[in-house]
């Protein structure tokens, strides 16, 4: 029971209709100076002397994950945010918001730690699954949407990373150094359009630097542009421990440092300020009233949850059924069908498939990090393959070859000793001597072998102290079986008491919880199929010096035990190709995972790892009629792309994946989800691919406003596949694109008021129902006043068709707004619009316009604010 929980149900309710400046004069210093950090990892810090409550936080843009990185609570995973951009859907987004607002409160708390909206600069970046695309209004437009679903339900939504943390490399102290005029038309435009839409109740400020000044103590941006400029209200704290400075943050607008207890605004470090007047008591008064304004509003809106008797965090069972219709449909719409020769999707009659490659029957959902969440269930693109196929289809399986970096973790073969699914855990403390004591401090059973323990306390362990697993091992074959162990501290693994790894020295530094583990140490054991063997592994949490340190200042506590047959892969290779040989199709299921995409650390390059290429050349010379299905947060490079009949990019789907997938396989849902990011031929035509990196601590963002399709558009780049590209098993054509009313003049409604609306009309001319978004790219005029070089075209609007029947037609209109057609004037410091004749496009990609209409801009259009 969380101290936090327990004093609110103990508090009475005046803070409800309390005067919060009045509460504020009744605080003394020292509890002014409490509320400026969390009390611990998730939760506020209350008063309760002044009946001021907790308010609990959890994580994350793909799931409300709970209280525990360790022990989390079974939730819904939603699709990765690029899947959600991919839908080009505000209203389904908006669905989804309500229902992360509802898994939230199963969690107890009312803030969710997203959305991330931070732009995908380059498709290296570690978090890139996380945010919604490269291009800013497409961004923008989705996080309103999410965000207005959450505060809807009375949750508060974190916007983030407030602002360029667009990359993992030396994350706390990068400095991104980012022109005016990019890092407002492109950085800063999908919080602006955020905050204009939906009003994020928070924010949460970068690790990195913004142009020399980290982002938790940027007075500029916190003060003057978020709250001054754009009016923001609510509160801003900063991500876990990226709070670095006493008085600079505080005077700078952070009202929180998270997680608690305070490291920098520790009672007697911040009166020390007020002594010396490095922070001004008015100051403190209005970073406390901020606090308590937030916590009031979250309060009134979940009076019950906020004030009740702790209780353990829940699984929304009752909801199962209806939540895996929406997340079912959310992957289907966000899949995008990117080549389709042939018409070899759908899958239908009399066919056998053989269904090949590692990622078809592994639970895939998410990228790792602190966006992972413990799914309630998980469908597997295997099981959704399966469990859908029209029966006339005929499905084999081969796994082709394995790609992950860790070896799979323990799976139905390893049981507690019991005989119960799982394994048995054993928490040791230490004695006098330094050794393990003699019974353990906690005994328990857990399922999930990759344990990130950095929130695991017990009132009779300490920081420093022995974790054993016991588990009895029921082999499937005979032959070898590689196991694989991850450490924080220092590890061994004995099979019937023979030791076959031993990972305590010598070590070297991985990429496992968040960098501060150990690459991994594997050892192999000779096994019999039947045969049970007594596994066991130990686990000291005092680790040997280890090369490099960590990218985030956790307190890190884990251990990653892994285990899988040994095979041989080129065998395994040759077997999956002559399965696709006796097939009629061969569908192979590949990709990346969370041990290659997660926070913490960057992407090396474009390649699909391993010996991936290498299987899906293989089955598609076997066997022409090859489909390959990727799932990755971003892009991967294709250099098979001519060999097989199609591609199908599924993201990182979620609970429901193998079932979304089985439904634009199989025809079920006629595919509309369009790319939300460009994909690359190479790592060289990324705008970013020179300097994605920090750089003797700085990243140069030297190439301006030309980011993504706008990159590869002005340069004459021809990508892999363009943004907005997308298939469908029907066929669509536009047609009458027209200004419904020229633009009223400026000086008669002012730039608030000025707009233009625009209407064109889709037809459905193919033989199959579908839906379709239309994307409209304004062109500004070719010659302009400023000189300035503006992107050729730039999507400024959307809008999303449903069940358009064949031969069926819909008029679609977007308004255009100040924010469509305005550019930032590094000369005069404000918004502007470039005075002429501008041009609406219809984009069948982020390279291919159709029809065209045209509107005058005959005054100045300019503004600062919302």
């Amino acid at each position: 029971m969380s101290t936090a929980t327990q004093n609110n149900a103990d508090l009475d309710r005046s803070f409800l209709t309390a005067s919060i400046p009045d509460l504020v004069k009744q605080l003394s210093e020292s509890e002014k100076i409490s509320l400026l950090a969390g009390q611990d990892f998730w939760r506020t810090t209350p008063v309760p002397r002044l009946n001021i409550p907790a308010i609990k936080m959890t994580d994350g843009p793909n799931g409300a994950r709970g209280d525990s990185f360790y022990h989390m609570t079974p939730a819904s995973a939603l699709p990765s945010s690029t899947c959600l951009g991919a839908t080009f859907s505000t209203s389904l987004i908006g669905s989804a918001g309500s229902l992360l607002a509802e898994e939230t409160k199963a969690r107890n708390a009312v803030c969710l730690l997203a959305p991330t909206v931070n732009i995908q600069r380059s498709p290296l970046g570690g978090r890139a699954f996380e945010s919604f695309s490269e291009d800013p209004t497409l961004s923008g437009e989705m996080a309103a949407a999410y965000i207005n679903g959450l505060q809807a339900k009375g949750v508060s939504a974190t916007i983030k990373h407030f602002v360029a943390n667009d990359q993992e490399h030396e994350r706390m102290g990068s400095d991104s150094v980012v022109a005016s005029r990019p890092l407002r038309e492109v950085y800063l435009r999908p919080f602006h359009i955020a905050q204009r839409k939906s009003q994020p109740q928070a924010y949460m400020t970068s690790y990195s630097k913004l142009n020399g000044t980290h982002c938790s103590e940027n007075k500029w941006l916190l003060e003057e542009l978020l709250r001054k400029e754009w009016g923001h209200k609510g509160l801003v704290m900063s991500d876990w421990f990226g709070t670095y400075s006493v008085s600079e943050s505080i005077n700078a607008g952070l009202n929180i440092e998270m997680p608690g207890p305070a490291k920098w605004r520790d009672a007697n470090l911040v009166s020390h300020m007020l002594r010396a007047h490095k922070i001004d008591p008015r100051q403190l008064d209005k970073t406390v009233t901020q606090v308590l304004e937030w916590v009031q509003k979250l309060t009134k809106a979940n009076e019950d949850m906020v004030y009740e008797k702790a209780i353990p965090e829940k699984t929304r069972t009752e909801a199962r059924e209806s939540d895996a219709k929406l997340l079912r449909q959310i992957g289907s719409e966000g899949i995008v069908l990117l080549k389709n020769e042939d018409q070899i999707l759908p899958i239908t009659g009399s066919k056998k498939v053989a269904v090949i490659g590692p990622n078809a029957k592994a639970s895939v959902i998410s990228g790792g990090g602190s966006a992972r969440v413990r799914a309630t269930w998980t469908v597997t693109p295997y099981q959704g393959l399966e469990q859908n196929a029209p029966s006339s289809v005929d499905l084999s399986y081969a796994l082709g070859c394995l790609t992950t970096k860790f070896l799979p973790i323990l799976d139905e073969n390893f049981t507690s000793l019991d005989g119960t699914p799982g394994f048995d855990l054993f928490h040791y403390a230490l004695n006098d001597n330094g050794e393990r004591s003699a019974k353990p401090a906690l005994t328990e059973q857990w399922d999930d072998s990759d344990m990130f323990m950095g929130d695991f306390s017990h009132p009779d362990l300490g920081h420093e102290f022995f974790t054993e697993l016991e588990a009895v091992f029921t082999s499937p074959i005979t032959g070898q079986y590689e196991f694989g162990l991850c450490v924080t501290g220092k590890g061994w693994l004995w099979i019937d008491e023979a030791l076959v790894i031993d990972n305590s020295k010598d070590q070297v530094k991985g990429s496992s919880f968040f960098g501060g583990g150990t690459t991994e140490v594997k050892g192999r054991y000779n096994v019999e199929k039947g045969k049970k063997y007594a596994i066991r592994m130990l686990h000291d949490t005092r680790p040997p010096p280890v090369a490099g340190g960590a990218t985030t200042p956790y307190f890190m506590l884990g251990v990653r035990l892994g285990a899988f047959p040994v095979f041989d892969a080129d065998e395994a290779i040759a077997e999956a190709a002559s399965l696709a040989a006796k097939s009629d199709v061969a569908v192979v299921v590949a990709g990346l995972n969370g041990d290659w995409e997660s926070e913490g650390f960057d992407r090396p390059d474009l390649s699909l790892p391993m010996r991936t290429n290498e299987l899906i050349s293989a089955v598609a010379k076997a066997n022409p009629n090859t489909v390959v299905v990727l799932q990755a947060g971003s892009a991967v490079s294709m250099p098979w792309i001519d060999s097989v009949k199609s591609v199908v990019y599924a993201w990182y789907l979620g609970n429901e994946c193998g079932n979304a997938i089985a439904d634009i396989v199989y025809g079920l849902k006629n595919p509309s989800g369009r790319l939300s990011v460009s994909l690359p031929k190479r790592e060289i035509d990324i705008a970013a691919g020179l300097n994605a990196k920090s750089a003797r601590t700085k990243i140069n963002y030297e190439e301006g406003i030309w980011v993504g399709y706008k990159h590869y558009n002005a340069r004459g780049i021809e990508p892999l596949f363009p943004f907005g590209h997308g298939l469908s098993y029907t066929t669509f054509e536009y047609r009458d694109l027209k200004v419904t009313a020229q633009p009223k003049k400026v000086s008669d409604v002012g730039a608030d008021g000025w707009n233009v609306e625009v209407s064109v009309k889709v037809q459905n001319t193919g033989q199959v129902e579908g839906d379709h978004s239309v994307h409209f790219y304004l062109c500004p005029p070719p010659e302009t006043a400023t000189s300035l070089r503006h992107p050729q075209w730039s999507l400024q609007a959307f809008d999303k068709v449903y069940s358009l029947k064949p031969g069926q037609s819909k008029e679609v209109t977007v308004t255009f707004d100040k924010y469509a057609v305005s550019h930032w004037d590094e000369h005069w410091d404000t918004w502007r619009a470039e005075e002429g004749e501008w041009t609406v496009r219809i984009g069948r990609d982020a390279q291919t316009m159709e029809q065209e209409a045209t509107f005058v801009i005959d005054e100045v259009l300019e503004w600062r604010g919302l």
